[in-house]
């Protein structure tokens, strides 16, 4: 197993893709002084396609696709990737070798500002009709399932566009995840830190992942030094759960799996796209049972409704 003087990190170009990329980075020299760390910018699918929802071209791997092919080129020896873009399912040859200690995963609610402060203090004090963006599915169901009276339309673009957008007028607030903002520097702006039980997360949301070729044991050996065994239980449960329902980043599913107690706790939802049909479920194990745990969960929402509105939602994406 030879060792190796530079690595190279796959990622993409946003913003927060490099804030992840060299967070990483910085972490691989702090445990292995001599290394050194390069990065290279890979455009994804996802990055050039910015004027027509998520939804509509697949929201499976737009995100990830031509980094993990620079992966399997040889070309770069890891990709960072944020943990809810991931696809459950690797390309032959790739795998997850560390997920990172987790951000908060909740979302964030922000307002528009009048005179530099935010316009409405909360979620729950937007007036009648007005109009919030967000680009996922999962959050639409939500606010509409709460608030049907809400003006939800799309939003895209990275973190500085949508809050321009905001900015604009274009918005009377915006959802977005508080582990971007913290990332970027940005979380002055969060106006309200939204509770898991009025917007469940997304899978995965606020972990950072690193995918590699299973067969490099050089590279998966350094990588445990980086790996959050607590996360990784968590975040691998509610992969499970999305993996069962074979639902993509876009469809109207949530969970979220935390550990209290010495117990793994998971709570999920799937909601239809209007948000007139939620099921919800929770469901408890032992961190060795997580997995086994969140699959059960998904069999038992899928009898409660849940497999009538995946098929709704599958259907009319075809």
């Amino acid at each position: 197993m030879a060792e190796r003087k530079k690595v190279i990190i796959g990622t993409r170009g946003s913003k927060l893709a490099l804030w992840q990329a060299e967070w990483v980075k910085a972490e691989l020299q702090k445990h292995y002084p001599g290394l050194q760390v390069e990065l290279k910018k890979i455009k994804t699918t996802g990055d050039k396609i910015l004027d027509v929802p998520l939804a509509k071209i697949g929201g499976k791997g737009l995100f990830v696709k031509e980094i993990e092919e620079a992966l399997l080129r040889g070309e770069v020896d890891l990709a960072v990737h944020s943990m809810k873009d991931v696809p459950t399912e690797f390309p032959e040859g790739l795998g997850l070798s560390a997920v990172c200690r987790r951000e908060d995963p909740r979302d964030a609610f922000v307002s528009k500002l009048k005179n530099s402060t935010p316009l409405y203090k909360s979620l729950a004090e937007l007036p009648e009709g007005a109009v919030v963006g967000t680009s996922s599915l999962r959050r639409s169901c939500q606010l509409l399932n709460r608030r049907p009276d809400l003006r939800v339309l799309q939003l895209r673009g990275n973190l500085d566009t949508r809050l321009r957008k905001l900015d604009e007028g274009e918005f009377d607030a915006v959802i977005l995840a508080t582990a971007g903002m913290k990332r970027l520097g940005v979380q002055h702006r969060i106006t309200e830190t939204l509770d898991t039980e009025v917007l469940l997360p997304a899978i995965g949301q606020g972990a950072i992942g690193i995918e590699t070729r299973i067969d490099d044991k050089y590279m998966n050996n350094l990588l445990r030094a980086i790996d959050h065994q607590e996360t990784r239980v968590c975040v691998m449960a509610e992969r499970a759960f999305l993996r069962r329902l074979e639902g993509g980043c876009q469809v109207p599913i949530a969970a979220y799996a935390r550990v209290l107690n010495g117990r793994v706790v998971m709570d999920a939802l799937v909601g239809s796209i209007k948000g007139d049909r939620i099921v919800r479920g929770r469901k408890e194990s032992t961190p060795e049972e997580a997995e086994k745990m969140a699959v059960a969960l998904a069999e038992e929402m899928l009898q409660k409704g849940a497999k009538e509105i995946l098929e709704e939602v599958y259907g009319k994406k075809d």
